[in-house]
């Protein structure tokens, strides 16, 4: 990672406290596992498979908490001329347009700018994973039956924004000296939900140009 990009981490107003795995826990040394094939620089395609004998609710739920770590320090690159003035819309080009909902405020999909729904977005986020009930952090506590419907939710929305951040704010991300970073994280991100089927297809259109460029 470059230097003017960790100044930017380091400054970055809208990134969340990143949530942590207890040494010694199942999750914990899944997590090591996950950040030592990418560090030995295993081809990402290998590196994002199921480590045998282990259990996909517990690999799903140590990458969702790294992308959203990882996801929320990219979008925190740009956010300065990411503003309800710039980007009035959360988009990404002209054909797609995601519009926010939830269980509270929101309870049919409503248009808001970029930023806000970026915010909705993470706050979100982090209360699905510091849900206990939802990712449970003891090991031999079963996980719930909606969690992999959670996980695709989340992953799903992640997915969004990338999209945005690769359509709008790219050379903001290049000025930066972060593409080669975002790439990779990127294309992590991608073998992952495809490895595992995380993502509607339909989902990952707005990219699927660059995607098979970067990726295939």
């Amino acid at each position: 990672m470059s230097m003017a990009l960790k100044q930017v981490f380091n400054k970055d107003r809208t990134f969340r406290p990143k949530r942590k795995f207890d040494p010694g826990t199942q999750r914990f040394e899944l997590h090591k596992k996950a950040q030592a094939s990418l560090n030995a620089g295993l081809d990402l395609k290998q590196a994002v498979q199921l480590p045998h004998g282990e259990d996909l609710n517990d690999w799903v739920a140590v990458h969702v908490v790294d992308f959203f770590n990882r996801i929320n320090l990219i979008y925190g690159t740009i956010s300065d001329s990411c503003t309800d003035q710039t980007c009035p819309v959360m988009s990404g080009g002209p054909k797609y347009e995601y519009r926010w909902q939830d269980e509270h405020k929101y309870k049919r999909p409503t248009p808001l700018s970029a930023p806000k729904y970026m915010s909705l977005l993470m706050d979100w986020i982090e209360v699905q994973i510091n849900n206990e009930n939802i990712f449970p952090t003891n090991v031999g506590t079963p996980f719930p039956k909606t969690f992999m419907q959670v996980a695709k939710k989340i992953l799903s929305r992640l997915f969004r924004v990338f999209v945005h951040v690769y359509i709008h704010h790219f050379d903001r991300v290049r000025q930066m000296g972060a593409e080669a970073h975002v790439n990779t994280c990127y294309k992590h991100f991608y073998y992952f939900v495809t490895e595992f089927n995380l993502t509607d297809h339909k989902e990952l259109e707005p990219l699927k140009e660059m995607t098979s460029q970067m990726c295939h």
